[in-house]
């Protein structure tokens, strides 16, 4: 249940969604004896759209998930494993061009692969399955071995895991399968904004990671009052903020993690 409204609240709480719907509301109440208030509407989500595209508002909600977490220190030595987590690959556009589609956040896999080189004796771990509600059998796990062996990982090292459907899956799914030992230090890859609530998952799974961040979004200090002069690119900062806070309060209410905020261990 909790998969299915995360999916559908979820996707109808994103700004864009959120506004292009009032706005659509509003058009048709013109229509009605309701006209005062369908205007009234449409002026709201235009007005909505413009701040959530053109202003600042996606960059001063991602900021603090982005800088929760600092960069990985290397100083401690090498890692015994690499947990990067899905969310770049189309499964279905893999599977129509039969060869692997990267549509987002390409610093995941960038990034792991570049650690798998550095650690040569690191074992890869890419979990992810399919996100969607209605889900046939394409999976992110089924291309991210090729996209790996491609940047010169060898096959003996990589672990697929294709059954997780979201992020706690992912950590559960994660423990299941790799049964992790006391001492043993793995490293999660996942996108900035997305890691408090990532990490949140792991430590709630009882599953031991050190963060590395990737794919940031949002520079530092004055960077964060930028206006953009692109509208798309600021409503897509606004929803990846939006639905990663409401995934945090989601899952903080129900429990799936212990803090609405997590951060590094004091």
């Amino acid at each position: 249940m909790f998969f299915v409204l995360s999916k559908t609240l979820g996707f109808l709480l994103l700004p864009t969604n959120l506004l292009i719907g009032v706005g659509f509301v509003g058009a048709i109440l013109m229509f009605t004896r309701f006209a005062s208030l369908g205007r009234k509407l449409v002026i709201a989500a235009v007005l909505l759209l413009v701040i959530c595209g053109l202003s600042p508002l996606g960059n001063l909600l991602l900021y603090p998930l982005e800088q929760r977490f600092p960069p990985w220190d290397n100083s401690r030595g090498a890692p015994d494993g690499i947990i990067v987590l899905g969310g770049s690959i189309q499964p279905d556009l893999s599977v129509a061009h039969s060869t692997p589609v990267v549509l987002g956040a390409p610093d995941r896999l960038i990034a792991a692969a570049a650690l798998a080189h550095r650690y040569p004796n690191a074992r890869v771990v890419f979990t992810g399955g399919s996100a969607k509600l209605i889900s046939n059998d394409a999976r992110e796990a089924d291309f991210a071995g090729a996209i790996f062996e491609s940047l010169g990982i060898d096959k003996s090292r990589l672990v697929m895991e294709r059954a997780s459907r979201n992020t706690q899956e992912n950590a559960e799914f994660s423990k299941v399968l790799l049964a992790p030992k006391e001492g043993e230090r793995w490293l999660l890859v996942t996108s900035a904004s997305h890691m408090p609530r990532s990490v949140g998952l792991f430590r709630k799974a009882g599953f031991a990671v050190e963060p590395y961040p990737v794919d940031w979004r949002v520079g530092r200090g004055g960077d964060v009052w930028n206006f953009t002069n692109i509208a798309i690119d600021g409503l897509g900062r606004t929803d990846v903020a939006v639905r990663e806070w409401i995934g945090l309060l989601a899952y903080r209410a129900t429990g799936k993690i212990d803090e609405l905020l997590p951060g590094p261990v004091k």
